[in-house]
């Protein structure tokens, strides 16, 4: 049981970390047209990133779904 603990814990966390990486480019993106000419980098590069966010949630979500699947079929062999 631990294992599927640990997998749930890891999927969490990167559920939470992607969550975290596409608000933090979306402030970027939302922020980009205000900007005095100052920008350090185009708004290309943090559009990239997000991408790659999604990516994180999503396979994250994946495990999570194949865990739920794997416990169900279980219960129900049991039964």
């Amino acid at each position: 049981m631990s294992t599927i603990t640990s997998a749930s814990d890891s999927a969490l966390l990167g559920i939470q970390r992607g969550m975290q990486g596409l608000e933090r480019v979306a402030t970027e993106v939302a922020s980009a047209g205000q900007s005095n000419g100052t920008a350090t980098r185009s708004v290309a590069e943090p559009l990239v990133e997000q991408i790659g966010h999604q990516n994180q949630v999503e396979g994250s979500t994946k495990i999570i779904k194949a865990e739920d699947e794997t416990l169900g079929k279980l219960i129900d062999e049991m039964a």
